[in-house]
């Protein structure tokens, strides 16, 4: 049995206008903390407030999830981009979420960059740095989400930022580590019960098995369930109860 606290991250707050998206008050009642669309990729102002009284009310840690200017393609659509580009709208959504926290005498606890932005910068060191400039710049006691052993925290731990190594409890791992391609037959788990075994296989074995069967070492500290996914609150119910049954708190990232 595990005596460890464990993070269980949802992104929410992504409706825009009068459309709502996910489960955002059932799963917060079961994450430790979100990641909070800031109008790029999707959220609005008025979605954005709510969220983040939602998250005030359930005590999740509030996180900003900045994406590219992609509405139409929900940020999860490769674009050609500049770092400073990159700076730029990171600090610009970073700040606008920051507005709403401090409003309910809060602040944002940590950066995770959504979709396509996530994968790039993971993937460019200078992305990464343009991303990790524009967290440091708006408050460098923010913790900067992202994959393990990846540009965008190594970026974090250069800078002096605190890196939380992510997991997906609801999405395929390719051989090298990254995630399946959602285009790919299979890259959303669409079984909870298999969902939480990669999940305590990544926590309490620091290992999980890829989409060609072979195990690779994963070290996680954080685990995200999408809000978009099937039958989310389902998955991130199972997931809880899969984890407390298994000797994990669920709380904050230790500071």
């Amino acid at each position: 049995m595990h005596n460890r606290t464990v993070d269980l991250n949802v992104d929410v707050g992504e409706g825009f206008g009068a459309y709502r998206a996910g489960c955002d008050e059932e799963l917060l009642e079961l994450a430790s903390s979100a990641n909070v669309a800031c109008g790029f990729h999707a959220g609005d102002p008025r979605t954005m407030r709510r969220t983040v009284e939602l998250c005030l009310s359930r005590g999740a840690a509030i996180g900003a999830h900045p994406g590219l200017p992609d509405l139409l393609g929900f940020g999860r659509r490769t674009m050609e981009i500049a770092p400073d580009e990159v700076h730029d709208l990171v600090l610009y959504q970073i700040g606008a979420l920051q507005a709403f926290a401090a409003a309910g005498g809060a602040r944002v606890e940590h950066v995770k960059p959504h979709g396509a932005l996530y994968h790039m910068a993971a993937a460019s060191d200078e992305l990464a740095a343009a991303v990790v400039r524009a967290v440091r710049s708006a408050d460098d006691r923010m913790a900067v989400y992202g994959p393990p052993d990846s540009c965008l925290l190594r970026a974090a731990e250069a800078a002096g930022l605190r890196s939380v190594a992510e997991g997906f409890a609801d999405r395929a791992y390719m051989s090298g580590g990254g995630l399946a391609p959602r285009s790919m037959p299979g890259s959303v788990l669409d079984d909870p019960g298999r969902a939480l075994r990669q999940t305590l296989a990544l926590l309490g074995e620091g290992r999980v098995d890829t989409v060609d069967g072979q195990p690779i070492a994963l070290s996680v500290q954080t685990i995200c369930l999408h809000s978009d996914t099937p039958g989310a609150v389902a998955f991130a119910s199972t997931l809880r109860r899969g984890l407390e049954a298994a000797g994990f708190k669920i709380g904050r990232p230790s500071p």
